[in-house]
C-alpha cells in the first residue's frame, strides 16, 4: 500500500513537472502569435517583407518539420539506443528524456511566430502551422502518454 502511494505521488510529480515545462515553453509563443495577429489586424501593421521570401519560407518550412517531427524522433531513437542494454530505467532518466523532447519539439511554435512576422507565402505557412500543431498535440504530457512511456521503458 505504501509503495503504491509513493509511486502515485512520483507519477503525479512527474506529470506536473512535464506540464509546467510544456506550458512554460508554449505560452510565450502563443501570446506572441496573438499579439502579432492583433497588431496586424487592428493596427494595420504590415508583415516585415523580405525582398525574396521564398528561400526563407522553404528554410522555415524545413526547420518547422525538423523540430516538430524529425528531431524528436531522432532524440527518442538515440535515447532507446543508449538504454538498450538496461532492463529498466529510472524515473529521473525518463523525466530528463521527456523534458528534452519538449525542448526540441516546442521550437516549432516559435518558428511559426517567426514565419508569421515575416509574412511568408500561404503554402509554406500552412505547412509550418501543421508541424506546429503536430508538436503541440503529440508531445502534450498527458497522464495516458506518460503511463505509456513508463510501461514501454519499464520505469522502476
Amino acid at each position: 500500500m505504501r509503495e503504491q502511494r509513493r509511486q502515485a505521488v512520483a507519477f503525479f510529480w512527474m506529470e506536473t513537472e512535464l506540464k509546467r515545462v510544456y506550458f512554460f515553453l508554449l505560452i510565450p509563443a502563443l501570446l506572441g502569435l496573438l499579439a502579432a495577429y492583433l497588431a496586424r489586424s487592428y493596427l494595420e501593421i504590415e508583415a516585415w517583407a523580405l525582398t525574396s521570401t521564398r528561400p526563407v519560407a522553404v528554410l522555415l518550412f524545413v526547420l518547422a518539420f525538423a523540430f516538430g517531427v524529425a528531431l524528436p524522433i531522432l532524440f527518442r531513437t538515440l535515447f532507446v539506443h543508449r538504454k538498450r542494454r538496461e532492463k529498466q530505467i529510472t524515473r529521473s532518466d525518463l523525466l530528463k528524456f521527456e523534458r528534452g523532447t519538449l525542448y526540441i519539439a516546442l521550437v516549432a511554435p516559435y518558428i511559426t511566430l517567426m514565419a508569421y512576422f515575416i509574412g511568408i507565402p500561404r503554402f509554406h505557412f500552412t505547412g509550418i502551422v501543421l508541424a506546429c500543431f503536430y508538436a503541440i498535440y503529440y508531445f502534450y504530457p498527458s497522464k495516458k502518454r506518460i503511463q505509456y512511456e513508463k510501461r514501454v521503458f519499464r520505469v522502476r
